[in-house]
């Protein structure tokens, strides 16, 4: 593994001078000269516009001194100073697999004015944060946060790196897997590690969901998945849990970022947002057509839950693929999942059998979400549903009545 310039194609236009985030390179002669301090993260490689830069990788014959590789590192995605929910679940997954390696748990934080959120990593669990600030990573864009990323994991060699499989990290995680020349497990739903030789054990759904496949990546490092979001438990914070915050210094030149952030657009979302309810009623073919969803729509606005779909009901085009529950669509781990006409095919299992309490209605007894559910009702579910939604509205009415007395 190495980098080299070559001076032929080199014109000593400085860009890999700006870009490069640990001040690394120099211009010597009007010619680019990379120092012996190089990450290799690929950041001046990906800026040149004449090729004068090349990385040698080892590709073929794998990571070089495996054994350099230590510790569990999770992207703290957040956004405006908010963590996501899924970073504080791979903290909990990430501490359960460093305790295993005899290893440190990190988290890196990337953004511009988010040092706060530390705190919140540290009582997840986190032992130390490698802080990334810049003015530039405000709000996330590709080229400057795979750059940072990349740097960041190029110079402290942890042998596993854990991302959120949400847009920002399905995005991110493949950039920095190329820059660093190593595997990417996408969609994971379980992870583990192997006794006998530490490697990283990382199951997902494979052929539409009709298998799941365990994938190792033996000769490479870092170790790397994305992780679906409500597929791991949060772990509870310990606010008196404190660690080690390593502030990172980067270089990060406006002028040789591509994209500008204009405006951020924000989304109106009507009722509660499906990944984040604590109560979600599923409606599937069952139904029969979008019209018969009032059924289920009713039920969601009595318990106050959010309404979701299966694959079939949308492809059918009666729900948008917003509500759709399964591998093809969103995880959510509620108190109560109320499935409602879904067969239970694994393609929507995988993305709702971590429920605390699932309840099924399907007429079919032979139903195979019948296997994996805490209640089952076998019924008509024109029949079952609406007398479910007068009970539960007489037992609110009562309620009420019961307080204002």
């Amino acid at each position: 593994m190495g980098i080299t310039v070559v001076k032929d194609k080199c014109t000593g236009c400085k860009k890999c001078l700006s870009i490069c985030p640990f001040g690394q390179v120099e211009i010597l002669d009007k010619k680019a000269l990379i120092k012996e301090g190089c990450t290799l993260c690929g950041a001046c490689q990906d800026v040149c516009d004449f090729e004068a830069i090349v990385i040698e990788r080892g590709v073929v014959k794998g990571t070089g001194d495996i054994e350099q590789y230590k510790g569990v590192f999770v992207f703290a995605e957040q956004h405006e100073g908010k963590l996501m929910g899924c970073t504080l679940e791979l903290l909990g997954e990430g501490r359960g697999l460093a305790d295993k390696l005899g290893e440190e748990l990190a988290a890196v934080l990337v953004g511009h004015n988010v040092e706060s959120v530390c705190d919140a990593l540290f009582a997840h669990g986190t032992d130390t944060v490698y802080l990334v600030e810049a003015e530039a990573l405000g709000h996330y864009q590709t080229e400057p946060y795979a750059a940072a990323l990349s740097a960041v994991v190029a110079k402290y060699k942890p042998s596993i790196v854990l991302y959120g499989a949400t847009t920002t990290g399905r995005d991110l995680a493949p950039r920095v897997a190329v820059r660093l020349q190593t595997g990417l497990t996408a969609d994971c739903t379980g992870l583990n590690i192997e006794e006998q030789s530490g490697l990283l054990l990382q199951t997902r759904p494979a052929f539409g969901g009709n298998i799941m496949a365990m994938i190792k990546c033996a000769n490479h490092r870092p170790q790397m998945a994305t992780i679906r979001p409500k597929v791991m438990k949060k772990p509870m914070p310990d606010p008196l849990r404190k660690g080690k915050m390593v502030r990172v210094e980067v270089s990060m030149n406006p002028k040789n970022i591509r994209t500008k952030v204009v405006d951020v657009i924000k989304q109106a979302v009507q009722g509660v947002p499906l990944e984040e309810a604590e109560i979600v009623v599923s409606g599937g073919r069952g139904l029969g057509s979008a019209e018969n969803f009032k059924v289920v729509e009713e039920l969601a606005r009595v318990l106050g839950a959010a309404v979701g779909a299966s694959r079939a009901a949308v492809d059918a085009g009666w729900k948008p693929h917003s509500c759709q529950v399964g591998q093809t669509g969103r995880t959510v781990c509620p108190k109560l999942y109320i499935a409602c006409g879904i067969s239970g095919a694994l393609q929507h299992l995988v993305g709702m059998q971590t429920s605390d309490i699932i309840v099924a209605i399907n007429k079919d007894p032979e139903a195979p979400i019948f296997k994996v559910c805490t209640y089952g009702i076998v019924g008509d579910l024109f029949h079952v549903v609406p007398a479910l939604t007068k009970e539960l509205k007489l037992m609110l009415q009562g309620s009420l009545g019961m307080g204002s007395k």
